[in-house]
């Protein structure tokens, strides 16, 4: 929990440095914070990471991505936000190296990922998807979504460029957005053994233990549940 906060607190500290520490001013900063109410980090900890972003001293830091392939031939997208690429890439490498993987250059394996926008948001009684969705298509977003009849909410995709007409639609419409941020989804699943998974799992645990690392993405084929 203490990592996924302190991830958010980078994310947060990026979005306040662009557009400002006023969440109402700063659509960008709104979301991240919808998102830290999501995985349940306590409002004292949003408001000290804002506060902490107008700090003078404050670190700055940036996105990087790397890719490259993993053992079994698994490629391998790990998202980062950092204020060292020297430290972070020397991190990141140590780990594939481990892992008989092979790190390549930025931009070699998009081509088996699709970079999309994703925002969650509560369904309103007797709402019309078929409506919605025909109304959101002209803000970028597809035409299918996941409905969490549980929570009673909505998630749909759309494309990244869009993230910001997408959110700023939503809300004038109303919605309570409780999720809104960027995924890579695989469009090329790869078979792998339960013995290959086991390793690719561990490899992507590795990872994720650097504060740096946002988010890892695979394209190995989910385990039939």
């Amino acid at each position: 929990m203490a990592r996924t906060f302190t991830k958010i607190g980078k994310q947060i500290a990026i979005a306040v440095k662009a557009g400002g520490p006023e969440p109402e001013n700063n659509p960008t900063l709104r979301a991240i914070i919808a998102n830290a109410k999501r995985e349940n980090m306590p409002k004292d900890n949003i408001e000290r990471a804002i506060k902490n972003a107008l700090g003078k001293d404050q670190s700055e830091y940036k996105e990087v991505s790397y890719e490259g392939y993993g053992p079994h031939g698994v490629a391998i997208f790990v998202d980062t936000l950092t204020d060292n690429t020297t430290r972070t890439v020397a991190d990141v490498r140590s780990v594939f190296n481990k892992y008989s993987g092979n790190l390549g250059t930025q931009g070699s394996l998009s081509f088996l990922f699709d970079h999309k926008c994703v925002f969650t948001f509560k369904k309103k009684d007797d709402m019309d998807m078929d409506e919605m969705i025909l109304d959101l298509i002209d803000y970028g977003v597809e035409d299918e979504f996941d409905e969490d009849e549980e929570a009673g909410e909505i998630t749909i995709y759309g494309d990244p460029k869009s993230f910001g007409d997408i959110q700023k639609h939503l809300e004038s419409e109303g919605f309570e957005v409780t999720g809104a941020e960027f995924t890579r989804i695989p469009n090329d699943l790869k078979d792998v053994t339960d013995e290959q998974r086991e390793t690719i799992d561990k490899m992507v645990e590795k990872l994720e233990e650097f504060d740096d690392v946002q988010t890892v993405y695979t394209n190995m084929k989910p385990a039939e549940e």
